[in-house]
């Protein structure tokens, strides 16, 4: 018998199988989806078998598949067929898809390691004659003192056993060793919850959705209005037909709240999968999910490649969220990989949002999708009042960071014992450093970008690279001591907060504080317990936290996200003012949100302050109409990236030529230009723009180009579908 192999390396060239000899002592083992052993040139590999046959047309001779690495984790149809789906998607090889399903511990190429945890148990020694050793150790009173201990107590943990003659028993062979497989995590149910009774826009939500049928929903529904119970109620049905449930959310720092959430209500039939797990417990809750001992899964991005089986339903909460799209090779859209999943399962996909994306509420209005409205919020609470500040008049009255308005709020909220969070998307202390005597910026010497400073630890940092400076008192350049400071992040504002408000306790949550594991939990469970007043954030504290005390959202500088220079802007900036000020006021408590700007006329503000998306929908669709943006048309970005600034000027302009020439003459070629952030860690980078409503040539001749600089050392290509930023 023979095997398709395809081979752990993940160069376009060889992407494709390699046919093997199945030895004879393999035939009854070997199975489609096993990892296995196979000589690949000199070199000895893992590979993963495609297919299994009795013939084979070649006349010369065959390697042999040397062994199999894991008999019990197979690749299943599904997971390949996922696997082939989101290779074509992403023009990315078949193990570049079947690695980025995989964690890292069980990755074809990795070093094999045993990431199972065990606790060690002792027991006596059933060959042995216990009575005739307590006959002839009778002089060793704490001897016999143990033996009867584990006599009454069959199996006894290792570590519970303090006694000084455990190693002597051990070595006579009286007490034996026992390993036995644990996990890391494992949940409890609380047997004290009892479910909400639900609202009639739930129970609406609830009955709108059929199971046993792929279909699209959106759910759209407010800040507050219960969507995560609906989520739950669903997943019950789904768990009476014998089925499984995959959730996925946007955020790790959402986590903490929705999986205690589940916990609660279905115990240890929950698994969670997300990056801040460490390998351990990322094995130990994939082999959970493989062997079937899970029902549930909730998790961010990566999740959706779970072996989860029988699905019964996905969710994919706050749909609206760029982090859906992953940004490394391959560079796929969770929320295509998620339908593919539901067809593949005949199973329903729940797309959950207060604010949906243009191209979901557009699907749902031309009934692609299928809508649910939930306009109400749960019991009690009520939509915040929303203030507009405009910082221009603030200046004059030297009020540079905190307005008058906030300021005044934050003093009385804090005199009723509630709490306050407080959003700036930028971390940092200061984000350029200049000198005021000869001009000079502190920038990444490798890339085309000003480093960060952060005072904690007095380093510049970039952003994108990681280089790393510390920071001198002078002016590496004039040597004055002239630095200037500007701009001002995260770790400056939470300085001025605990100087302006000495007697609050202040938190911090972003990128630097939540580096260590746990931190997300630590910081959300301690400010939900009401261990700090305010909570200050980057855009990790606006989506899907509930913190029952919280009554004022403030919004430093709302003008970061609307000056970006991304069609998207706008609508990444309603989301965002509209998600943060969902955080306020979410039980019988009056909530207030104060947005502080330089442009307070902004179109996109008013929708915020009015609280309707359909006028926010309406005026951005005819934007995007007007100049070809999605979701009337779809977007390709080409990125073509090189050491050498010319070798990249070059063949950037060969590839647009190319393009021009070849794909449909109603799509629109835009470029090459340089890309956002031109050079990144000594790479020059420009880009091509595709726009295109339906171009039958376009994807082949994409594949095309991309097969021409597969094995280029000099040139880069990647290519985006339906790219988060031009």
């Amino acid at each position: 018998m023979y095997a398709d192999v395809l081979i752990e390396y993940t160069n376009k060239s060889i992407d494709k199988t390699f046919t093997y000899l199945i030895p004879n002592e393999l035939i009854s083992i070997i199975k489609v989806g096993m990892i296995v052993n196979v000589g690949f040139g000199k070199k000895i590999v893992n590979g993963l078998i495609i297919n299994i046959h009795d013939t084979y047309d070649k006349d010369y001779d065959l390697k042999s598949i040397l062994n199999i690495v894991d008999t019990d984790l197979i690749f299943d149809k599904e997971m390949f067929s996922l696997a082939t789906y989101l290779a074509k998607e992403t023009i990315c090889s078949k193990m570049s898809a079947v690695k980025c399903m995989l964690p890292s511990s069980l990755k074809l190429g990795s070093k094999k390691h045993d990431y199972n945890k065990y606790d060690t148990y002792i027991k006596l020694n059933d060959s042995i004659d216990i009575t005739e050793y307590i006959n002839k150790n009778k002089k060793y009173p704490k001897r016999i003192e143990l033996i009867k201990y584990l006599k009454d107590n069959t199996k006894v943990l290792k570590k519970d056993i303090k006694s000084s003659v455990l190693n002597t028993l051990i070595k006579d062979n009286i007490i034996i060793l026992e390993k036995e497989k644990v996990y890391r995590i494992v949940p409890n149910k609380d047997d004290k919850y009892i479910k909400p009774i639900l609202t009639k826009d739930q129970e609406n939500a609830i009955n709108s959705i059929e199971l046993n049928k792929y279909k699209t929903y959106l759910l759209h529904g407010v800040t507050g209005s219960g969507k995560t119970e609906v989520y739950m109620e669903l997943i019950d049905k789904v768990l009476l037909l014998n089925k499984t449930a995959l959730v996925l959310i946007p955020e790790i720092s959402l986590t903490t709240q929705i999986i205690n959430r589940f916990y609660q209500r279905f115990g240890n039939i929950v698994a969670i999968f997300n990056s801040a797990l460490s390998e351990g417990e990322k094995y130990d809750e994939y082999q959970k999910i493989y062997h079937n001992e899970i029902k549930i899964v909730v998790g961010t991005r990566s999740a959706i490649f779970t072996p989860l089986k029988n699905i019964g339903l996905i969710i994919l909460d706050e749909e609206h969220s760029d982090t859906y799209k992953q940004e490394t090779n391959p560079k796929y859209d969770t929320l295509d990989m998620a339908k593919f999943r539901a067809e593949y399962n005949n199973a329903p996909l729940i797309l959950g949002s207060a604010t949906p994306s243009l191209e979901s509420m557009a699907r749902a209005k031309k009934g692609v999708y299928a809508l649910i409205e939930m306009p109400n919020r749960v019991g009690k609470s009520i939509l915040p009042k929303i203030d507009i500040v405009d910082m221009r008049s603030e200046v004059s009255k030297k009020n540079y960071i905190i307005s008058e308005l906030l300021d005044n709020l934050i003093k009385e909220t804090l005199s009723k014992n509630e709490q306050i969070i407080l959003l700036l998307n930028r971390r940092g202390y200061s984000t350029i450093i200049t000198c005021s005597s000869c001009g000079y910026t502190y920038k990444c010497p490798n890339c085309d970008i000003s480093l960060t400073y952060h005072n904690t630890n007095n380093t510049l940092r970039c952003h994108y690279c990681g280089y790393t400076i510390f920071k001198s008192s002078n002016c590496p350049k004039c040597h004055e001591e002239s630095l200037n400071y500007l701009g001002i992040g995260t770790e400056k504002l939470e300085n001025i907060i605990k100087e302006k408000y000495p007697n609050s306790r202040v938190v911090r949550m972003d990128t630097d504080t939540t580096q260590n594991k746990g931190t997300h939990e630590k910081i959300i469970t301690s400010f939900r317990n009401y261990e700090y007043d305010i909570l200050i954030g980057t855009q990790m504290v606006s989506k899907g936290l509930d913190f029952p005390l919280v009554t004022l959202v403030g919004v430093i500088n709302c003008d970061t996200s609307l000056n970006m220079p991304d069609f998207r802007s706008g609508e990444k900036t309603y989301a965002l003012l509209s998600q943060v000020a969902g955080r306020a006021g979410r039980s019988d408590r009056f909530g207030r949100v104060v947005l502080q700007t330089f442009n307070p006329d902004n179109q996109y503000l008013e929708f915020v302050c009015k609280n309707d998306y359909n006028l926010f929908y309406n005026y951005e669709m005819q934007f995007r109409k007007k100049l070809q943006y999605p979701p009337y048309y779809y977007l390709v970005s080409i990125l073509i990236t090189s050491k050498d600034y010319e070798n990249v000027d070059i063949e950037s302009k060969k590839i647009f030529n190319y393009l021009k020439n070849n794909i449909s003459k109603s799509s629109l070629i835009y470029g090459p230009t340089p890309s956002l952030v031109f050079k990144i860690n000594n790479i020059y980078r420009m880009q091509i723009m595709i726009k295109y409503r339906y171009d039958d040539l376009l994807y082949n001749v994409l594949k095309y180009i991309d097969s021409i600089y597969a094995n280029d050392r000099k040139i880069n290509l990647e290519v985006w579908f339906n790219p988060n930023r031009m």
